[in-house]
């Protein structure tokens, strides 16, 4: 069976899981998620990576407890906050992390490029910093596990549980798309989620210290990223 093959039976199976009453309401969302890990783990072992901004903490937290098996790995651009870097060092203890670094430092960028890019050309930015390395981190694999939920953005709203990456011809894994707000502060809170501290001083998403602000209340949680810019978001997804 090809990786595609295996991608739409499992991508019916879980969207038949998730319409079951079983797996209503935040437990069962919550054991949902764990099935599609060991799911994940069993179907493809050391050929399935997880991807990591540190800002997905409950899911490297979930993968910690149902699939500590599964690589992990985080993309270091250069522009993190120093709290996301310690939230990186907290889950090296956790689970098969690695680290993966773009192909120009930040110095090296600013020769090539100019001085503060993620300014002038955010796009070309997150394609030297973000997408290339990704693209690196996941090649040769079958898939990849992202933390993205439909609550996220307009642009997730459809999002499976197990879908296709047309884009990079492998399956594509989403354990907690269907995850609400409420369901990711309940897991942290009950299951002791280590957060970025940088939560608690009003960062609901988080990327690049450059390009990311806290948020008002009221606010759209995204709102903080590139803001005053028409960008939502980083390429790794689009």
């Amino acid at each position: 069976m090809s990786a595609r093959e295996i991608a739409a039976e499992a991508a019916a199976r879980f969207a038949a899981l998730e319409a079951d009453e079983r797996y209503q309401g935040h437990l069962g969302r919550v054991d949902l998620s764990r099935e599609v890990l060991r799911w994940a783990h069993d179907a493809f072992g050391d050929d399935v990576t997880l991807a990591s901004s540190m800002g997905d903490e409950v899911l490297v937290e979930l993968t910690a407890q149902s699939a500590p098996g599964i690589d992990v790995f985080f993309l270091d651009t250069g522009f993190h906050f120093e709290e996301t870097l310690r939230t990186r060092d907290h889950y090296a203890g956790r689970v098969r992390l690695r680290t993966v670094l773009p192909l120009l430092t930040v110095e090296e960028q600013g020769r090539e490029h100019g001085e503060r890019l993620y300014e002038r050309d955010p796009d070309g930015c997150c394609a030297i910093r973000k997408v290339e390395p990704l693209n690196r981190a996941i090649s040769g694999r079958s898939a990849w596990i992202t933390g993205m939920r439909r609550v996220d953005a307009p642009t997730r709203t459809d999002i499976d549980l197990v879908g296709w990456d047309e884009r990079r011809g492998m399956v594509k894994i989403n354990p907690i798309a269907a995850w609400s707000d409420d369901d990711v502060d309940r897991f942290a809170f009950e299951e002791d989620v280590f957060l970025n501290p940088l939560r608690e001083r009003g960062y609901p998403s988080i990327g690049c210290a450059p390009c990311t602000r806290a948020v008002a209340a009221g606010e759209d949680p995204r709102a903080g990223r590139w803001a005053g810019t028409s960008k939502t978001e980083c390429g790794l997804h689009t």
